[in-house]
């Protein structure tokens, strides 16, 4: 996300606001992709536009208080929400400073959404609000509410919504009240602060619990979306409600891999997870009260607010207090219980119990997520260990080095690899990339190991074995393409199968080692894959293959093989494409042959090391993270 100038358009609209203008306003703008990440990347570059013009000391930006900002944040939140949910398409986000013009009393931050979908209609008219409203559900009744003036408009191929806010202070009957509270308010007021039910306060309007619960459940909802541990999904609710809207909260959650359950305190398969506290040495207290004497709920209890009793004075340090209970359900199914509590209050009020609804149901989203998350993660690594050898065969006269580093650690890759002795005196060794990733990749793996096996057992040879992998791979892609096109019969027509779930692509380095007195005998065949590397001791290296074509796209290709010695010292290099394809911006890990250059440097080395050298020296080339998986075998005749 960047800033980009946009002050030809932005000096366009000025005029046809104000013909005579007043020059070009302050104005930044960013385009965002249309994915779930969007609203939250849309506020923070908000947040710092504003922080950046208030540093600068753009004259407009003097009105710029924490609640224009926060007002800002939200609405923008909103927009972006909407054109993700409703238009899934990149978002053009415009923020600019206008100075006040003729007619207008004060400067103005405007704030422009764009979306490249205006066939869609923007959600519209206020209507009455249900719990089960989602977030992005309020539409155009928070900009209408926020904005002293907004608009829609519509180009070819662009629908624009426009928000205009006054940055000249804070308008008179808007500003929340102070209170007494036990914490220093430093720039107005959060929106948990603002909504919690504290003895001493003071009732603000409705219109700052209505802001504040949006932006609580708002912000909420970014640190709760995209983890992965169910355990953590309830630490965090933990620590969001306490101590803003709660004194302690308490979540059971159901145990998974005991299968369904009631899931709630006290009941089989039910864990108490987490126990948050405002004092931290009553913790493991409370955690014990309410392992010993777990509340009990109403076999009609919804996902709505449900008292429950308190839980023994030492548990609030003799006060009495008052506790609620929500069931966390998502999907038609009870993952767990919400309970919190807070001290010396007779009842929480209905605006924070509507609230706590609310954000159960994104706790309970949260923890479906985690756990299919973690469900696809276990499958993937069962898959991952049948996918692969249980352990590499010893070659005599042979070291031999791997290293393996899927994308997605947790799922299975579409690099793969094998060393096997394929009979008496002879060993064979196989690296090879699929096309594409995850259960498709699995696939075709699942089929090319197993038949190599298969045909190097049988006596093939190596240029055999290919073009026979090469027609295996074909007469598959073919029975699965009418299988899925049979599917497609059954089902009336609807739906079209898919290229990339026939496609049975396969680069491969195959090859066989056969140890004789004083060296090995190597045959080897390259099909679609990256050159193997021979490096001699003395520092020589050349390419010990000719490039041939992918399998499992052209019938009836033949394959060819080349055969060498190895020598002691002698060192061959393989290596799938996320090692020569290792990007760095614009430049490869092997351009202007870097691979060979790298393996060059290696003489002298050991398997072990020239395999952990090339592999560090292809981490270290990018400051990214690899966007591919990567694979290297090394042999080096001893």
């Amino acid at each position: 996300m960047g800033f980009f100038p946009m002050q030809g358009e932005a000096e366009f609209r000025a005029s046809a606001k104000d013909p005579e203008g007043s020059g070009p306003p302050a104005v930044v703008g960013t385009s965002l992709p249309g994915n779930p990440e969007t609203p939250a990347d849309a506020r923070q570059f908000v947040r710092t536009a504003l922080a950046d013009w208030s540093e600068l000391g753009v004259p407009a930006a003097a009105g710029l208080t924490a609640r224009v900002t926060d007002d800002a944040v939200l609405l923008v939140s909103e927009l972006v929400t909407n054109a993700v949910v409703h238009a899934g398409t990149d978002v053009e986000l415009l923020c600019r400073l206008d100075e006040a013009g003729p007619g207008e009393d004060t400067d103005a931050l405007v704030i422009e959404v764009s979306d490249h979908h205006p066939s869609r209609a923007v959600r519209g008219e206020p209507k009455p609000l249900s719990s089960g409203t989602p977030e992005y559900g309020r539409g155009l009744q928070l900009v209408a509410t926020l904005s002293e003036s907004w608009g829609i408009t519509y180009r070819t191929g662009t629908k624009t919504v426009w928000a205009r806010l006054p940055v000249e202070g804070v308008r008179a009957g808007h500003e929340p009240e102070p209170y007494a509270s036990e914490q220093t308010l430093q720039r107005g007021l959060c929106a948990a602060e603002i909504l919690a039910p504290l003895p001493k306060r003071v009732t603000h309007d409705m219109e700052s619990v209505n802001r504040g619960a949006l932006s609580f459940l708002a912000e909420a909802s970014d640190l709760l979306a995209g983890q992965f541990d169910e355990d953590l999904v309830a630490a965090l609710a933990g620590q969001l409600l306490v101590p803003r809207l709660a004194d302690w909260c308490a979540v059971w959650l159901d145990d998974a891999s005991e299968g369904p359950s009631r899931a709630v305190p006290g009941a089989p398969g039910a864990r108490l997870a987490r126990v948050w506290h405002t004092s931290e040495h009553r913790m493991e207290e409370l955690r014990r009260v309410l392992e010993k004497d777990p509340p009990r709920l109403p076999e009609a209890a919804g996902s709505g607010a449900c008292p429950v009793p308190w839980p023994g004075d030492t548990s609030a340090g003799g006060m009495p207090g008052t506790a609620l209970a929500y069931r966390l359900t998502a999907g038609g199914r009870t993952l767990g219980t919400l309970l919190i509590g807070r001290i010396g209050l007779i009842r929480f009020p209905d605006e924070v119990t509507g609230l706590i609804e609310d954000f159960s149901r994104r706790v309970a989203l949260a923890v479906s997520t985690a756990r299919r998350y973690q469900r696809q993660a276990n499958i993937s690594q069962v898959l991952q260990r049948g996918l692969l050898p249980s352990k590499v065969a010893q070659i005599p006269g042979v070291q031999s080095a791997l290293v393996y580093e899927p994308r997605d650690k947790g799922g299975p890759g579409g690099d793969f690899y094998d060393v096997f002795q394929a009979g008496d005196g002879r060993w064979c060794f196989a690296l090879g990339d699929v096309q594409g990733k995850g259960p498709e990749a699995a696939v075709v793996i699942g089929l090319a190991r197993p038949w190599l096996r298969l045909l190097a057992r049988e006596g093939y040879q190596v240029a055999e074995v290919l073009d026979r992998l090469n027609q295996l791979l074909l007469d598959d892609a073919t029975e699965a393409a009418d299988a899925a096109a049979a599917v497609v019969a059954v089902a009336g027509g609807r739906g079209v199968p898919s290229d990339g779930a026939t496609s049975r692509f396969l680069s491969l380095l195959y090859g066989e080692l056969i140890p004789y007195e004083g060296g090995v005998r190597c045959t080897i065949a390259c099909a679609g894959h990256p050159l193997p590397l021979l490096l001699s001791p003395e520092g020589e290296v050349r390419a010990a293959a000719s490039p041939q074509m992918l399998l499992g796209v052209v019938d009836d290709e033949t394959y060819t093989s080349e055969s060498f010695d190895l020598r002691t010292g002698d060192t061959l290099l393989c290596v799938t494409d996320g090692v020569t394809e290792r990007r760095s911006g614009r430049l490869q890990f092997d351009d202007g042959d870097g691979l060979a250059q790298a393996f060059a440097d290696c003489a002298g080395l050991d398997a072990a090391l020239v395999a952990e050298r090339i592999r560090r020296l292809v981490h270290e080339f990018s400051e990214r993270p690899p966007d591919d998986d990567m694979a290297l075998l090394v042999l080096q005749a001893d």
